[in-house]
This record gives structure tokens, sequence and C-alpha cells, in this order.
């Protein structure tokens, strides 16, 4: 099929999806102005040695390592790759949301994707299970500059039905579908 072939490009949406526990998602949030979702497969080999040369070698099974960086980054999103609590007092138009993370609350796990257009109409769609933020989650706020954050980290294997061990995957769309 030429759509099997078809050119994905740029970034058109990027979605977290927090785990209610390790084998269900709950609601995903949003992540407007995505501007990079890069990550790359990683393993860590033993070697055995013997006779004075490397004999084998034996992986420890495939990871990867993640980062994603937005024009800004909504509190439910920040919540779902942070941990912490949300609370929300008042009423519209003085209603005031609080974000509050304690030394005690530990970063927990989400699903992240990331949708890009393709060449003939379609889009392609990266699915990174069971992310953590391993590293910090950053932002910047500067004089005449766009709040920019970004976090990284490292995607392990699904627990969830039908996905069980799945790291990642990519999927073609021939019509654009928007991320679940």
């Amino acid at each position: 099929m030429a759509w099997d072939n078809a050119l994905p490009y740029g970034l058109r949406d990027t979605k977290i999806t927090p785990y209610t526990n390790p084998t269900t998602l709950g609601t995903g949030t949003d992540n407007p102005n995505a501007r990079t979702l890069s990550f790359e497969e990683t393993e860590e080999f033993t070697e055995l040695r013997g006779d004075d040369k490397v004999v084998a070698v034996r992986g420890q099974g495939p990871g990867v390592d993640w980062e994603m960086e937005h024009g800004g980054i909504s509190v439910p999103a920040f919540k779902n790759m942070n941990g912490g609590v949300t609370a929300t007092t008042g009423t519209t138009p003085a209603q005031v949301t609080t974000y509050t993370k304690k030394v005690t609350d530990a970063k927990p796990y989400f699903k992240g994707e990331g949708q890009s257009m393709n060449d003939l109409g379609g889009d392609f769609h990266a699915v990174l299970y069971r992310c953590r933020a391993s590293e910090g989650i950053e932002g910047e706020m500067a004089d005449g500059e766009f709040w920019l954050t970004g976090a990284s980290g490292v995607a392990l294997p699904a627990l969830l039905t039908g996905k069980v061990d799945v790291i990642y995957e990519f999927v073609l769309n021939e019509t654009e579908a928007a991320i679940t």
C-alpha cells in the first residue's frame, strides 16, 4: 500500500495518560503547544569474557529514554508527570487552582503519545508505555520570552491487558486519527 511509505513530519499533538494502577489507564491530558517528543531505544549489555577476549554478550532487555518539550504545560499534565495534588477553590471568574508537590509525593507512571502528520493525509503515532519522569521537570520564565517546559525519563514495558511487555509502538494511520 502506498500509505505504508508515508513520511511523518512535524508534531501535531502529545498526550499524557496516567495509570490509576499498574494495569489500568486513567483519563489523558493534552499537552498544549507541544514542541518536541524524542525517544531512544537503549539496552545494557553484559559481556562474558574468557581466554582474554569477549566470548558472548547478553542484553538486559530494551528500554526507552524520552524527552518532551512544550510551550508551557497544563496543571493536569504537570501533575500526571510529577505527582502531587491539585485543589481548586472559588468560582469563575475568580477561581484559583493550586498545584502542590510534597517531598513524599512519588512521580507516577503514565503513557505518553505523540502524533505527527504524514505527507499523504494520514498520521503517525508514537506510543510510549509506562513512562516515568526520572529527571527533573523543568520550566523557565524569562523577560520577553515564552515559558518553555521540558521533562525526560524512561519508559518501561506495559502491564496493560493486551499490551504486556510492550515498551513502545508506532502506529501509521491511513486517515488521521486523534490521540485517544
